[in-house]
């Protein structure tokens, strides 16, 4: 081989590989996400204008589109009717029009992501924002962060479908108008980014994170034409430091929250389970809901409709202690019930008045650091164990409220809850709705080992590498004399080691079995395919493991380099299980890798002989080692 080919750098590959594999691609993904933001805040905006308008209707009987709350009502026992109505209509919507309006629009939206290459159907954008309004303008206990969500990733999915884009591009689109949607309604643009990426993403990308972003702050920009500035609840500063009886107490409220979030829901899942068992067709079961929905509101008003003005009376503090009871117990129950009967609405809300009025009860016994501020801890510590998504919870309660002093009891009760709930429960309140549809979800992420091992580390050494100067006579020798058993692959090198082509067993064989011109013998280099599929030494296990995904096959010859084509090795599939292996390994495999030497103590005496020293920590080590 000349000694040119060989003093090729072997480090070519890695100067190829960047931190990210983000294209020039994403700069037209990111402009389409901007209008889309932009049209997913006038979503917004109609959807809580709709919400207005039916809430007007249903309970004050006239015509308008202000935003009022359901509890200053004057209808008496009549107002039991009012969720019944509006909860049969959205039963019959489900039934012939969209079955996927049912529910509170996240998982719907997961589904579609997962299951439907994000394709969202264009009726859907129409009868999921209309159900939601009429099930919670007329009364439901619900959030419209959900529907609005799921109609911003409707629409998005709608625009990306009329272009030649990939399933992963539409994603990208989708959730661009579901995080825009939420960024409008709440004025919180970092969290709807993190709410995309912790619920609805799977991954952690410039090409995703970068559109998305992008979308979620045109969205709120928007809205400050048409909505108004932020914060939606707006509260006093709070301390910058709590001590360690506040922290102490921000461990309290975050396993609360916790245990709250489980009951939650567990909660919502049994009344959905009841459901199931009633004789009837699903479509009356919201109506039936509707009935705890009217009673729940006889019995305290405050629990009807959307509650922004409760969450924002709970914040402010001095809130006498039957309003934290009741949303504890009237809200939280018809909410359970109302969301297991399949109707129409959001959670965010209804979480952040449970978590609020958690903490109104917590703050009677727990250090006084302000008005309020137990509520906000544990309005956030309940996002962040409900919905299994710890960082949106901290930042959302921020933005709400711009308080930034709360960031460290945020982040201690937070994470608390979410790590009761993790322990507690197998799925989480979104996801246990896809694991009941017959489909699992796993939301952790980590780094695949595939991305760090390098084709050199795992392939095989013991090729068998023919000559292409030889003849079929001359390895159809070498087949009989056994010295070829165990191979489907063959490459063909030539003096120089270097790759020529490959050839199989088959091709072989079946070359053998034709006659053979002994005058003009046929050579290997002759029938070998002078194009094969390889893996290059110094490239990532995940580009092998792609191209043979692409190609359908499974057992590649491992070059140098692109530039040398020097023969070094095999793979294939089971080599590929060995990195997986060696990550379960370190994983699971506990040792000890520093020992406590004390070396003027001695071991004791055994008999009347000399003191016995204690095994040094490389000695156990060994034997440990030797032990496996």
């Amino acid at each position: 081989m000349p000694s040119s080919r060989r003093a090729k750098p072997q480090h070519t590959i890695l100067d190829e590989l960047g931190d990210f594999t983000t294209t020039f691609r994403v700069v037209p993904i990111a402009l389409m996400a901007i209008g889309i933001g932009a049209i997913s805040a006038f979503v917004a905006w109609f959807l809580l204008r709709l919400i207005g308008l039916f809430t007007n209707i249903s309970y004050y009987h006239r015509f308008s589109t202000a935003f009022v709350s359901p509890a200053g009502n004057h209808l008496g026992y009549y107002a039991v009717l009012v969720p019944v109505l509006g909860s049969l209509i959205v039963g019959f919507m489900a039934r012939y029009g969209s079955e996927q309006i049912r529910g509170h629009g996240i998982p719907e939206a997961i589904e579609a992501i997962l299951m439907d290459g994000s394709r969202v159907k264009p009726r859907l954008a129409i009868l999921k924002p209309l159900s939601a309004a009429i099930s919670i303008g007329t009364g439901g206990p619900f959030g419209a962060e959900g529907p609005i969500i799921m109609t911003g990733g409707a629409f998005g999915s709608m625009i990306a479908q009329f272009f030649h884009f990939t399933s992963m591009e539409r994603r990208t689109l989708l959730v661009a108008g579901a995080a825009a949607g939420m960024s409008a309604t709440f004025a919180a643009p970092l969290s709807s980014v993190l709410i995309g990426v912790e619920l609805l993403l799977f991954e952690w990308k410039p090409r995703s994170a970068i559109p998305v972003a992008l979308a979620s702050a045109t969205a709120c920009a928007v809205r400050r034409y048409i909505l108004g500035l932020g914060p939606l609840f707006p509260v006093g500063q709070h301390p910058v430091f709590i001590g360690p009886k506040g922290l102490g107490g921000c461990v309290i409220a975050g396993l609360a929250a916790g245990a709250l979030s489980a009951l939650l829901t567990l909660g919502v899942y049994a009344a959905e389970d009841l459901f199931k068992k009633l004789p009837i067709h699903w479509m009356w079961w919201p109506a039936i809901g509707g009935v705890f929905v009217g009673i729940g509101g006889l019995i305290f008003p405050q629990a009807l409709g959307v509650g922004y003005d409760t969450i924002a009376m709970l914040l402010k503090g001095n809130v006498p202690l039957y309003i934290f009871a009741g949303v504890l117990l009237v809200k939280s129950a018809i909410w359970m019930i109302s969301l297991g009967s399949g109707t129409s609405g959001g959670v965010l809300a209804p979480l952040l008045m449970m978590g609020a009025a958690l903490g109104g009860i917590e703050s009677i016994f727990l250090p006084n650091f302000g008005p309020g501020f137990w509520p906000l801890v544990s309005m956030g510590a309940i996002l962040g164990g409900t919905m299994r998504s710890p960082f949106t919870g901290i930042v959302f309660a921020i933005e709400l409220t711009h308080d930034l002093n709360l960031l460290l009891p945020l982040l201690v009760a937070s994470f608390l809850a979410h790590a009761f709930t993790v322990l507690a429960l197998k799925r989480s309140i979104l996801t246990e709705k896809i694991s009941r549809r017959g489909y699992h979800l796993s939301r952790e992420y980590a780094l695949d080992p595939l991305e760090i091992l390098f084709a050199r580390e795992v392939m095989r050494t013991d090729v068998v590498g023919l000559p292409g100067a030889e003849t079929l006579r001359e390895v159809e020798e070498k087949f009989n004399a056994g010295r070829m058993e165990g191979h489907l692959l063959f490459p063909v090198v030539d003096p120089d080691n270097g790759l020529v082509g490959v050839v199989t067993r088959k091709q072989l064989f079946k070359q053998f079995a034709q006659p053979q011109d002994d005058a003009a013998p046929a050579r290997l280099s002759e029938i070998a395919f002078s194009s094969p599929v390889v893996a290059f030494a110094g490239e990532p296990l995940r580009m092998v493991v792609q191209r043979m995904a692409e190609s359908g096959i499974t057992r590649l010859p491992v070059v140098a380099s692109r530039e040398d084509r020097r023969l070094v090795g095999m793979i294939s599939l089971s080599d590929l299980l060995r990195a997986r292996a060696q990550n379960l390994e370190e994983e699971r495999t506990r040792d000890t890798v520093l020992h406590i030497r004390f070396p003027f103590v001695r071991g004791p005496k055994s008999g009347g002989g000399a003191p016995r020293p204690e095994a040094s920590g490389d000695a156990v080590a060994s034997a440990n080692d030797a032990a496996r």
